[in-house]
């Protein structure tokens, strides 16, 4: 099955830093064979608080992506982004 890594931001204190963060975890996501499928983009909040940005990456399966998220790769462009934005971030298995 599937696996999901779900990032809700609940905000971002520097662009900049967003930014180079970005580019680092774009390679990990690469590295374990993950694809964007929401990445920022308009959004409108139905329910609850509303939310600066959102991403969605699509894993081959449920292991890859928690291993993507335990990489050294990806936990290098998580350092970055650490005290610039507060997020809900978890990876979830996708139904079957």
């Amino acid at each position: 099955m599937k696996g999901y890594v779900v990032c809700v931001y609940k905000n971002i204190t520097n662009e900049k830093k967003l930014s180079e963060y970005a580019v680092k975890a774009k390679a990990a996501v690469e590295k374990f064979k993950g694809k964007f499928l929401v990445r920022g983009g308009r959004s409108t909040s139905n329910e609850g608080e509303i939310s600066p940005r959102t991403v969605i990456i699509e894993f081959p399966s449920y292991n890859e992506a928690n291993a993507f998220y335990k990489s050294k790769e990806y936990q290098e462009a998580h350092l970055i982004l650490k005290g610039y934005a507060d997020r809900q971030h978890q990876t979830v298995e996708g139904a079957s």
